[in-house]
């Protein structure tokens, strides 16, 4: 994202990037009304897989990988970022913002409301793609998920803080949520957004208060306090299992930033060069 984008990310344009301080009832009436037809176009499909599109070749490959693994791609975008990609036979494009109308609206949002539109919904960063093997490792962990739980990347919040607790926390990487947990979730005002103690369903008492302002702030942090406080059922994943498959900041040095996320990927990481490591080279956009 520009330096524009994340100067928005923090004022007016919060609210779609999961910040419970910016979120309000009026807002959730909006997805309530929203959500129908995110639900309509999803009409039969068992096994939607969220993609966040940033780059159209590397939206591809993912949906590619979805595709193979018996899923359905679901293409979302940030209408700040960019549109919807090209599509690969049997994906659906929801536009997410269509009725909603924000500046910037982030995947965390329809995750935060899976509840509203979906009974089982797989997701991840649009910066990962998986080889074969583990993809095949991972589509059986969420097949396996019952209703009521959910499975995610646990994340200690790098090296530098293992020994901190409070950073602790599930990480939206990669993971799967089902319809009874992400409701429960929201009922008990820790979900996938920022900030759990400002949740518009948060306990207002002075002691459950003083311990969610005591947690990490960032996204995910509600889903370590529903297992914690509320004994949530989260099967996690390794953060460590996905280092070498994880196309972030943090995985080049001297990673170069540019306007958009979409040129990030294009300057500091060679698609078909990591495609062919994978073994997944025949999936790439022709």
């Amino acid at each position: 994202m520009s330096e524009k984008g994340w100067v928005l990310s923090k004022e007016q344009g919060a609210a779609g990037t999961g910040n419970n301080r910016y979120f309000d009832r009026e807002l959730y009436e909006q997805i309530l009304q929203a959500s129908e037809s995110w639900k309509s176009q999803l009409e039969g499909v068992e096994r939607p897989w969220l993609c966040w599109n940033i780059h159209d070749n590397w939206c591809w490959l993912q949906q590619q990988l979805i595709l193979e693994s018996g899923w359905t791609p679901v293409i979302g975008w940030d209408p700040a970022c960019n549109k919807c990609p090209p599509l690969v036979p049997g994906a659906i494009a929801i536009d997410f913002n269509a009725q909603l109308k924000l500046p910037l609206l982030w995947p965390h949002l329809p995750l935060e409301f899976a509840f509203l539109w979906a009974e089982r919904l797989a997701f991840w960063h649009s910066d990962i793609v998986l080889s074969r093997r583990k993809m095949e490792k991972t589509v059986k962990i969420f097949n396996g998920i019952r209703d009521n739980e959910m499975s995610a990347v646990f994340s200690y919040g790098g090296l530098r803080n293992l020994l901190q607790v409070k950073d602790r926390r599930y990480w939206e990487l990669l993971g799967c949520t089902t319809q009874g947990a992400s409701r429960d979730q929201f009922e008990k005002g820790c979900g996938w957004f920022r900030h759990i103690a400002d949740h518009i369903n948060a306990p207002q008492d002075d002691a459950e208060q003083q311990r969610r302002k005591s947690i990490s702030p960032e996204h995910g942090a509600g889903i370590l306090y529903w297992k914690k406080h509320y004994n949530g059922k989260v099967h996690a994943i390794r953060e460590s299992w996905l280092k070498e498959e994880h196309f972030s900041v943090n995985s080049v040095p001297n990673y170069i930033k540019a306007e958009s996320k979409s040129e990030e990927m294009e300057i500091n990481f060679d698609l078909e060069f990591i495609a062919q490591q994978l073994g997944i080279s025949d999936l790439l956009m022709a």
